[in-house]
């Protein structure tokens, strides 16, 4: 793939820019910054704080006391000792350093804006002369730099701090890290190219983040760089590929199937469709459309969770969504997220927008305790009760991971375009979008996801007419919507928006009502273990069944087709939730030995509760399930 003329041109537009933000001419939408959005809902605003309160602390602690922090320190010679933990464990540092810088735009905050310049000094003071910076190297094995691009991350770990100095640029205004980064990104530049070293990450990231960097500074060469590393990806020039676990089995363009580390896989395919917005490359496009179609139709669970074997971290065959063993980790699940959210932008589509809410409020959620201080690195969807968060782990990707996420989660709920506002999420609070001329605050008013009802109010500074284009969920039917009190009786949709184009004048009121009825789920056929089984959705939150609230076991329990379910709003319960009720009868233990038919046995109905899967094992340890039978001869099967 060659960069072409489209290329070169968005270049000169970013040695125009320089420092200034640089947009994507072929994407359909504009992101909204989570710096213009402010949460006030019931929900999401309580699990913010305790992010900044809570797990953000917990995350630095724990680099300190694993010597992720003092790593930095022994590299630059202000401290003696040698190198604690895994070779890529500067990622951890930088993605937390990341998420400082999140919370620090949204929250300044003098001690905490101290600390991290402490530790961005310990990183700058142990960068080479040359520009090249990696604790583990420079510690361990000076003289093999670059000599294992495959398994030792260099490049991860060179991604993981270009995004980190972006984010704490855009919070503070210090070049303090960005100056730290783009030495690095220059060094890299000198040693890879098309005229240079032909090589690829095992583990995608630098891709990305080679965008984000060129996006605050300008800088075309790194763009180009990122472009070079994709378009190596599955070509063999005078190396060997790594096959089909690190993506690198054949050309992006050329690909078709989900494959491999499901993490890896996120990262690049982000990268690529951050390339696909800047170029418009077809090429890019189309194999992202077949690729999302394998994931999402044929290797997605319920939750949103990908990945579902733990010896590859990733992806199998098609249908193969095994739930005791489900891995679908919780980077994987950022990563859907990540990439979803650039689709939605590129192609101004609400089916990726409903693919971001699915795993947002339940497959990544759950990897986060409620006093979040311990995590999930695995996101099973049954278990024996074996299965618990954890406050640390030695591969703290994951922990490090959300508390760079979750402070961002304000810029998933709007987008614009040249003269539109799009709605994707529905979150109670307030925002302005600058648009075209004028700048349009929005209120929204809603206890979403436990009420479907929503009101937004209008404020343009001026009157102004533009769309606003609001985000029907696929798993809403028979959405209703008023204006200023008027009922709109006919609701056309648009790649899974609502359009309402008008003069919009201050205190312009939205209604929208979105029916959330508790909804059976099934699965496609061939996921053999579910066959027989039920999940339960409310709105986009899935249910699970635990222990704790069905006497002590619930791997037994049927929910018949015929059951009566209600939804029931529990305050006081896990931080707030709405739980489902119904009955269930117990699977029939009889013994078969002997017997080739028996009367179905006749069982008093046992009254169930389901809570949000996000919120399982939060309380007492015990047996859990999403999928429950529908009938008395499919009992869950009793694995580890």
């Amino acid at each position: 793939m060659k960069l072409g003329k489209t290329l070169v041109s968005v270049l000169m537009i970013g040695v125009v820019c320089s420092t200034a933000e640089v947009q994507s001419q072929y994407q359909g939408l504009s992101p909204v910054p989570f710096t213009d959005v402010r949460i006030e809902d019931e929900f999401w605003a309580p699990k913010l704080e305790t992010v900044r309160e809570k797990t953000l602390p917990h995350n630095l602690e724990f680099c300190e006391r694993t010597g992720r922090l003092s790593n930095f320190a022994k590299a630059a010679g202000l401290m003696e000792g040698e190198f604690r933990g895994i070779y890529f464990n500067d990622s951890d540092v930088y993605k937390v350093l990341e998420g400082a810088a999140y919370l620090l735009a949204s929250h300044p905050d003098k001690e905490l804006d101290k600390q991290v310049d402490e530790i961005i000094a310990w990183i700058a003071a142990a960068q080479q002369d040359d520009g090249y910076l990696n604790s583990y190297y420079t510690l361990v094995e000076p003289d093999k730099k670059w000599t294992n691009l495959k398994d030792k991350h260099e490049l991860y770990c060179a991604g993981h701090l270009f995004e980190a100095a972006v984010a704490h640029y855009r919070a503070t205004g210090k070049r303090t890290l960005l100056d730290v980064a783009c030495k690095f990104a220059d060094h890299i530049d000198s040693t890879f190219g098309p005229d240079k070293r032909h090589g690829v990450p095992g583990h995608e990231e630098i891709e990305l983040a080679l965008v984000k960097l060129w996006r605050v500074t300008g800088e075309e060469r790194y763009l180009k760089l990122a472009q070079f590393f994709l378009d190596e990806r599955g070509r063999e020039r005078g190396r060997r590929l790594y096959g089909d676990y690190c993506q690198d089995h054949k050309p992006i363009e050329e690909q078709s199937e989900i494959c491999g580390h499901a993490v890896r896989a996120m990262y690049l395919y982000s990268g690529v469709a951050d390339i696909a917005a800047i170029t418009g490359d077809k090429g890019y496009i189309d194999a992202m459309e077949r690729i999302w179609r394998d994931v999402v139709f044929r290797k997605m669970y319920i939750t949103g969770g990908i990945g579902p074997s733990a010896s590859n971290e990733g992806f199998t065959v098609a249908y193969d969504l095994p739930n005791d063993s489900a891995y679908a980790e919780t980077c994987a699940s950022i990563g859907m997220v990540l990439w979803n959210h650039r689709l939605n932008l590129l192609h101004a589509d609400a089916r990726f927008a409903d693919v971001v809410e699915r795993v947002l409020y339940n497959g990544l959620l759950s990897g986060l305790s409620l006093d979040g201080e311990r995590f999930f690195y695995v996101n099973p969807l049954a278990s024996q009760g074996k299965h618990h968060r954890k406050p640390w782990y030695n591969c703290a990707c994951c922990p490090t991971n959300v508390v760079r996420f979750m402070p961002t989660v304000g810029g998933y709920v709007y987008a614009r375009s040249e003269d539109g506002i799009y709605v994707n999420l529905y979150v109670a609070g307030q925002s302005t979008v600058q648009l075209n001329d004028t700048s349009v605050k929005l209120t929204q008013q809603t206890r979403y996801p436990w009420d479907g009802n929503v009101k937004i109010i209008v404020e343009p500074k001026v009157p102004a007419t533009f769309e606003i284009c609001l985000r029907i969920p696929a798993w809403c039917e028979n959405a209703r919507l008023k204006l200023n009190g008027n009922a709109v009786h006919k609701l056309e949709t648009v790649k899974g928006y609502v359009r309402i184009n008008r003069k919009w004048k201050d205190g312009d009121i939205i209604e929208l009502e979105l029916p959330m009825p508790i909804e059976r789920i099934e699965a496609h056929p061939n996921v053999k273990g579910n066959v027989g089984r039920v999940a339960l959705q409310r709105g986009p939150i899935v249910y699970c069944l635990e222990a704790v609230d069905n006497g002590g076991s619930v791997r037994q329990l049927v929910v018949t087709r015929d059951a009566k379910l209600t939804a029931e709003h529990r305050p006081e319960l896990l931080g707030g939730v709405t739980v489902i009720k119904g009955n269930a009868v117990p699977a029939s233990s009889e013994d078969w030995e002997g017997k080739l038919y028996r009367k179905v046995s006749k069982c008093r109905p046992i009254e169930f509760v389901a809570v949000p899967y996000y919120a399982w094992d939060n309380r007492e340890p015990g047996e859990m399930a999403v999928w429950v039978p529908e009938n008395s001869g499919t009992s869950i099967p009793e694995t580890q």
